[in-house]
């Protein structure tokens, strides 16, 4: 295993020939996968990792300079890819890991046959014309609890985000993930993911995209899906799921999942 394999924790499973690449988000590491996988391997080489700075991780390797933008992840994704060897992925990224893939295929759009976006959003700031779900003192508050009391954020944050109450074993499973990355790091890259705005990139995207979004999401607005759709330089299409919450592949996997499925296996349309 290669160093930055052994960094990001990858995993490599299944046997087919196709690769496919699950790319989690903000507060999660790789398990949040773990419906999904299953229905996987038989068909696809999967693989999976953890974003540096997720609970799995060596917190001595989170450079704050490096993940102060999307940058430092995009780069590491594309090593991910060359270490591997993979020529080409069918990419399926969840919350700010869709904007990492976007990236990614833009400076490489020959190691991606399609991306899946999962809650997807370019900007969480509200703009000019734009809605994308957060006013700037909303943020700044969202900051000074998580640097107040990490602990105690988590415990509002998760059911907020999943959608559910505290009983749900989802919000159990979100909270358990938020609770594993040392807090300084959360904090930073919550920073680094709320404060980003990559819309100026989105034209330029000319990969085909999947857009697929939850009805109610804490995080990200429905009519986000429609801006991507709009605004993305290829092909794409969007599919707004009768679930709630930003991490459905969680809290709802029996609706989640079949859609995930058929985003994978099949090509838009044209």
């Amino acid at each position: 295993m290669g160093i930055v394999e052994e960094a990001h924790n990858v995993r490599v499973i299944g046997g087919g020939e196709r690769t496919i690449v699950l790319a989690h988000g903000f507060g999660t590491d790789q398990s949040v996968w773990r419906h999904l996988v299953p229905h996987l391997v038989e068909e696809y080489r999967v693989v999976i990792f953890d974003n540096m700075g997720a609970g799995p991780t060596n917190p001595d390797y989170f450079d704050f300079d490096r993940y102060a933008t999307l940058e430092g992840y995009v780069l590491d994704l594309l090593a991910i890819l060359e270490e591997l060897r993979v020529e080409s992925c069918i990419y399926v990224g969840h919350s700010v890991s869709a904007m990492i893939g976007a990236i990614a295929s833009v400076s490489r759009p020959d190691l991606f046959s399609k991306l899946v976006f999962l809650s997807a959003s370019p900007r969480y700031l509200n703009d000019v014309d734009y809605f994308g779900g957060f006013e700037q003192e909303d943020l700044d508050q969202l900051f000074e609890a998580m640097r107040a009391n990490y602990k105690a954020w988590c415990s509002g944050f998760a059911p907020l985000a999943v959608g559910g109450d505290m009983e749900s074993v989802a919000v159990q499973e979100f909270s358990r993930t938020l609770f594993n990355i040392r807090p300084d790091i959360a904090l930073s890259v919550g920073q680094t993911i709320f404060q980003s705005d990559v819309r100026h990139l989105l034209s330029l995207v000319t990969v085909p995209c999947h857009i697929i979004q939850s009805t109610k999401d804490l995080a990200v607005p429905v009519v986000v899906s429609e801006y991507l759709h709009k605004h993305l330089g290829g092909d794409s299409i969007v599919e707004v799921m009768a679930c709630e919450g930003h991490l459905p592949q969680l809290s709802s996997p029996d609706i989640v999942t079949p859609v995930l499925l058929r985003h994978i296996k099949y090509d838009i349309a044209v």
